[in-house]
């Protein structure tokens, strides 16, 4: 916020922490969100691009070549540029989200209409890296191939939903940032308030009932379109959890502990999911008071 200049740096050498250190990635990629959400596009976008410059300098004195640079900007700093963008102008965090979620479908679309195979080629990329661990195990050949075989099926619809969702999380820490320095708590508000739009809700339910009821192709990519989708809800209804949990005596001690179940155990996602979209039609929020605090 003290410079254009300061900020190219600051996300540049954020990237190159991030060979170290991966969780570093989403620092550089909120320093985008940041001078975007609070400067414009513009600022953003020369932020953006002398960060390129910087890293693809650096990516050449250190790697060689400026490859690393170049996939860094267009793959993380140019969707991360373009949301915020988005959120600024329309100062709509459920837009946002319903937004990535259909890039990545088209995303999955495109995989599956421009590669014969999505899932034979997956097959043979587990089969390579992940058949060795899994044989260590005392499972039989067989239990082995189908394991991988099941994986394979979803792999494209899981990579596409950590990509959305690693640029989303880079999105909040922006925007939390922008919180802390000129609106102390509005992101918070901003947050628990996440809803999805009815017609949203309705796409989602029949992309469900073709991924369950269909077969074939059809099935499978019904399947992995659902899991970006299933991310969606699970933002929807941690809000919402949230809300309903800080509304009660015990807060203080049940957020923590809801928030290490999430992260423990895996299947808590399905009821927290779940109460994402049935809060498009109950209005589940509203059993508790926004203005809690927490």
């Amino acid at each position: 916020m003290r410079g254009r200049w300061q900020a190219a740096m600051v996300a540049s050498a954020l990237a190159f922490l991030s060979l170290l250190l991966p969780p570093a990635s989403l620092l550089s990629s909120a320093a985008i969100a940041l001078v975007t959400l609070r400067r414009g596009a513009h600022d953003g976008a020369f932020v953006m691009l002398t960060a390129c410059a910087v890293g693809a300098l650096m990516s050449i004195i250190l790697l060689g070549n400026y490859i690393f640079a170049l996939v860094y900007g267009v793959v993380l700093w140019l969707p991360i540029w373009i949301v915020a963008i988005i959120l600024r102008e329309s100062r709509r965090l459920s837009l946002v989200l319903e937004l990535s979620v259909i890039f990545g479908a088209i995303i999955i679309v495109a995989a599956y209409l421009l590669i014969p195979d999505p899932s034979g080629l997956w097959r043979q990329i587990l089969t390579a890296v992940v058949e060795p661990m899994l044989s260590q195990v005392e499972n039989s050949e067989i239990e082995v191939q189908q394991a991988i075989s099941n994986m394979s099926k979803f792999m494209t619809g899981m990579l596409v939903t950590g990509y959305i969702s690693g640029i989303l999380l880079g999105l909040f820490l922006g925007r939390w940032w922008q919180s802390v320095l000129y609106n102390p708590g509005g992101f918070r508000q901003e947050y628990l308030a996440l809803k999805a739009h009815p017609v949203f809700a309705i796409v989602s339910v029949i992309v469900l009932l073709a991924a369950i009821l269909s077969s074939g192709m059809l099935s499978e990519v019904s399947w992995n379109i659902a899991i970006p989708i299933f991310m969606f809800y699970v933002f929807i209804g941690t809000a919402i959890a949230h809300s309903l949990i800080a509304a009660m005596k015990a807060k203080t001690y049940l957020l923590p502990v809801f928030y290490v179940l999430l992260f423990l155990i895996p299947h808590a996602l399905l009821p927290v999911a779940l109460m994402g979209l049935s809060d498009t039609w109950f209005n589940l929020r509203n059993k508790a008071p926004m203005n809690t605090g927490v």
